[in-house]
């Protein structure tokens, strides 16, 4: 009698059946090491620019470009990881990242600067806090999602912590060229990450199919999408302006470099407090309002630094309370999305969003090397950010925090999770 084959079943991915916290873990993880290492490079504008002979607005276009190429490369990595899976953006994002730390070693000219940007800026597209949070999204319900996005946040908060001094040690021991070396070489404890977040992401059976075009329609015939696309620039130019050339700012007041590598392990600090207090806020509150209120704050600091005496502790105070104010858009703004157009897509869409937040960077920095380069002084910056941040607090008011409206067939958005 011919046996009957039993129908093959497709294996599952290593995310399936994971509980959700080794998924959060592994997200956050890769997102604490690919921000991290983002978020040194203002530690190496002085060394670098006195060594080639370059202005800061060569470096700063440079640090410009790599955001520049992050945003764009965002909703590309995105779709890749809602379709096929988030371990091989996460892949893609440590390569690129060791590559473009090594060119950075190796730059003698301008251009080879250029060049690391975009190869700095593709990997934090593949291991940053955009390329993870579909992951966690899918892998999360409705009511824990937000919280559960912000300890990405957290993760990348508690990645800047370590990545500062670690940076700093290497940099006093080694000099700054041979740092550059073990950088390249720290942004491959990122691969065994991958593991966790690699394989096709689950559909979930109940909701209503629906193919990238359609949801990029859906998206972009959507005003309050626009809107937090208008707010989430200005993020991007006051954390990018601040974290890279704060470092040259301080050093410009006559001060240690210690007081610079303090200030921004603050911000670190603060941002751990700040995201998680987002994330609970965004539970249950709403997050176009918790969004106001951060860039109308970040407004007022950026006010003290025009106006209060710099000194040491001027500096560490208001970086500890821009920290608070730091990455705690990330949850109320990627819940947003999730809110609008529900996980199936979500990496992608959030990617656009995250694009305009790129925009927002690649301006911060340039026009921070720009200006001072001409002026010999960051005020107009400040200035700048002051007028930014009171345009997003006003850009969300008008944001309408509800699901989208599709056909009846459908489900709504926040519905259903899936495995990651």
């Amino acid at each position: 009698m011919a046996k009957t084959l039993a129908p093959q079943i497709p294996p599952a991915s290593p995310a399936a059946g994971l509980p959700l916290w080794v998924i959060v873990l592994a997200a956050a993880s890769v997102a604490g090491i690919g921000m991290g290492i983002r978020q040194v490079m203002g530690l190496y504008m002085k060394p670098v620019t006195s060594e080639l002979g370059l202005g800061r607005e060569a470096f700063g276009l440079a640090v410009a470009l790599a955001n520049i190429v992050w945003g764009i490369a965002a909703p590309f990595t995105g779709a890749v990881s809602d379709k096929y899976g988030t371990g091989r953006v996460v892949v893609m994002g440590a390569l690129a990242t060791s590559l473009g730390i090594y060119l950075l070693y190796a730059a003698t000219t301008d251009t080879a600067l250029l060049w690391s940007g975009v190869f700095l800026g593709l990997g934090v597209a593949g291991a940053g806090v955009n390329a993870t949070v579909g992951a966690v999204a899918r892998a999360a319900s409705p009511e824990t999602r937000t919280s559960a996005i912000a300890a990405i946040g957290m993760g990348s908060g508690i990645g800047i912590l370590i990545a500062l001094p670690y940076t700093h040690v290497l940099i006093e021991w080694l000099g700054w060229k041979s740092s550059l070396l073990v950088l390249s070489a720290t942004a491959f404890a990122i691969l065994p990450l991958a593991y966790v977040l690699s394989g096709k992401p689950a559909v979930n059976r109940t909701d209503a199919p629906q193919s990238l075009a359609a949801a990029l329609r859906e998206a972009v015939r959507h005003p309050s999408f626009w809107l937090l696309n208008a707010g989430f620039f200005v993020c991007g130019f006051h954390v990018v302006f601040y974290g890279v050339h704060l470092p040259a700012y301080v050093a410009d007041q006559g001060m240690s470099n210690e007081v610079a590598v303090t200030a921004l392990m603050l911000v670190g600090l603060g941002n751990l407090i700040g995201t998680w207090l987002a994330g609970q806020w965004g539970k249950s509150r709403s997050k176009r309002l918790g969004l106001s209120f951060i860039y109308a704050s970040r407004a007022v600091v950026f006010v003290c630094f025009l106006f209060l005496p710099i000194t040491p502790l001027t500096i560490l105070v208001l970086s500890g309370v821009l920290g608070l104010l730091w990455l705690s858009t990330v949850p109320l703004t990627s819940g947003m999305v999730a809110t609008f157009f529900g996980p199936r897509w979500m990496t992608m869409l959030y990617g656009i969003v995250f694009f305009s937040h790129q925009m927002g960077s690649f301006l911060g920095v340039w026009l921070g090397g720009y200006f001072f380069d001409r002026l010999k002084s960051y005020d107009a910056m400040w200035w700048i950010s002051v007028a930014l941040g009171i345009f997003a607090a006003l850009v969300h008011l008008p944001i309408r925090e509800r699901p989208v409206e599709r056909p009846i067939g459908g489900v709504a958005p926040g519905l259903g999770g899936g495995a990651a």
